[in-house]
């Protein structure tokens, strides 16, 4: 793997020094992963204004993106995004689930990916448990229909229980099986439906800073229209497709586009590692 952006002295120096951290054509560690794709510190919280009470805001909460898509745009084929990653696009897809709180997912990607629980990882145990974190992320699926199947191991048999993130108005009984399984239901919309900055809200209260989704793409669309993701983290992969298949967002258009800048690029055999954060 090598560093493509930003381009540093060192990175430069690397590029010709076998081994050396940052940079070469190499298998980077995961370590370096992690580091290369630590969330950013939080702010400081506000100074509570004099005879105003406590200030607002809290503790940062950062939502990051974790997608991969063709050249052509193909956010999948025959369904699934397996066949267009890569082993080094798996490799960041696990370091990514280790830095963070929450998974945050819809639920027609966790029917056509066969979710399971976040399993837990040796090697980030203790970064995780420094960072005061669980064993692993909660997974947090995103359905207003609740029409999931709760007998299955994410619901059933996780390290962490999974949330269920729906709406006021789901169905009763849903919920019912959803919590008799073991999940915890978290009401994130006044209709069936959920508030996509409810949801982060909401999560946050669970102590869930750092947030990560993985899609599918009509959940992407709806974090970029409502204007609460930080951070995008696309795998560009070096294959054509054609086809039908969705683009990482989908759902209706925003308004005035969302501008995002370049934070970093990695590149491993052809397949392009991009980060991007809002402006």
């Amino acid at each position: 793997m090598r560093r493509l952006f930003p381009v540093t002295d060192q990175t430069a120096a690397a590029e010709t020094t076998e081994g050396a951290p940052g940079g070469g054509d190499r298998e980077w560690s995961l370590a370096e992963l992690a580091a290369a794709y630590a969330y950013p510190e939080p702010e400081p919280e506000p100074e509570p204004e004099p005879d105003h009470g406590p200030g607002g805001g809290g503790p940062g909460v950062w939502l990051r993106a974790n997608m991969v898509s063709t050249l052509d745009g193909a956010a999948q084929h025959d369904g699934r995004s397996q066949p267009i990653s890569s082993a080094a696009d798996m490799r960041i897809f696990g370091t990514l689930r280790a830095l963070a709180d929450v998974v945050v997912v819809g639920a027609e990607t966790v029917r056509q990916e066969g979710y399971r629980p976040a399993r837990a990882r040796a090697e980030f145990a203790a970064a995780r448990q420094a960072a005061g974190q669980g064993p692993v992320p909660a997974i947090a699926v995103v359905s207003a229909g609740l029409g999931l199947d709760f007998s299955l191991p994410l619901f059933t048999s996780p390290l962490v229980p999974t949330l269920v993130l729906t709406g006021a108005a789901a169905p009763a009984d849903r919920v019912a099986a959803a919590e008799r399984a073991g999940a915890r239901v978290v009401v994130a919309g006044d209709g069936p439906g959920v508030d996509p900055a409810r949801a982060v809200a909401a999560l946050a209260t669970l102590g869930h800073r750092r947030l990560l989704t993985e899609g599918g793409p009509r959940l992407l669309g709806q974090f970029v229209a409502a204007g609460v993701l930080d951070e995008l983290c696309l795998t560009v992969s070096p294959l054509l497709t054609a086809g039908d298949a969705q683009r990482i967002a989908g759902g209706p258009s925003v308004a005035v586009p969302r501008r995002f800048e370049l934070a970093s690029l990695l590149e491993e055999e052809g397949f392009l590692f991009s980060r991007y954060r809002r402006v």
